[in-house]
């Protein structure tokens, strides 16, 4: 329009809209994870898994099951958080047509980044209680844990260690360990050193030790592995960093 200027853009501008944006996207990371911890523990209270419990303090019967409980905070989490990758969205389809510099367009970060943060600290508050408030059923995850042939991959690994079989070829052996078992209906380790020699001569009763969960379990040694040494360490080292 006739007779006026444009601003001058001024550098802290500029250095303060990014640093909003990039709030935002740090927001709508965090959000990421928390809302997927969401629905974890949403699917381990299921009676379908039934791998955690939540005490009255985060979870409400069902309006029409009585014997049903809903895992109501973790819910409205995973709910809330949706509503700040939604504030990213938005303003990243503002910022993304904008030259370098600062445009009044970016005034539209504010209501975004706001609710975001508010809901945030909303979901940060629910989930640490609900961690804290957890109680897991040790029995039922160890049940979960040796369904589907889960010491598979631990005989396929045993064979190439203590046979000299490339892995290809182990796991052609383990293929067919695993469909005799499912047609006996039976763990691996419920075939008889027998049948398993029907498949590979040499295998010999040692065998056995390789196909328990603890064996599996303790096997992984390596960095970020499952052995309890390493979960150790690993706890220990969130709660140096963390606490």
């Amino acid at each position: 329009m006739t007779g006026m200027t444009t601003p001058a853009r001024r550098p802290w501008q500029f250095s303060l809209r990014s640093t909003l944006t990039c709030m935002l996207g740090l927001c709508a990371v965090l959000a990421v994870h928390l809302s997927r911890l969401a629905e974890e523990i949403v699917l381990w209270c299921s009676a379908q898994f039934g791998f955690m419990r939540l005490s009255d303090e985060f979870s409400t019967g069902s309006s029409i099951m009585p014997q049903k409980r809903n895992p109501d905070a973790a819910e409205l989490v995973r709910a809330k958080l949706g509503r700040i990758l939604g504030a990213f969205t938005g303003l990243a389809v503002v910022m993304k047509g904008l030259p370098l510099a600062y445009s009044k367009d970016m005034q539209e970060d504010k209501e975004g980044l706001f609710d975001a943060a508010d809901n945030l600290a909303l979901a940060l508050g629910a989930m640490t209680g609900m961690v804290k408030d957890m109680k897991p059923d040790p029995k039922r995850m160890k049940a979960a844990a040796n369904i589907g042939f889960a010491t598979a991959t631990d005989l396929a690994d045993w064979l190439v260690q203590h046979l000299d079989i490339p892995f290809r070829e182990a796991h052609h052996v383990v293929g067919r360990l695993v469909k005799m078992a499912e047609t006996k209906g039976c763990d691996l380790s419920g075939l008889s050193l027998a049948e398993m020699q029907s498949v590979e001569t040499r295998l010999t009763r040692a065998v056995f030790r390789v196909l328990t969960l603890d064996y599996s379990v303790a096997s992984r040694r390596s960095l970020g592995g499952t052995a309890p040494a390493n979960v150790r360490r690993a706890i220990a080292a969130a709660r140096e960093r963390f606490l």
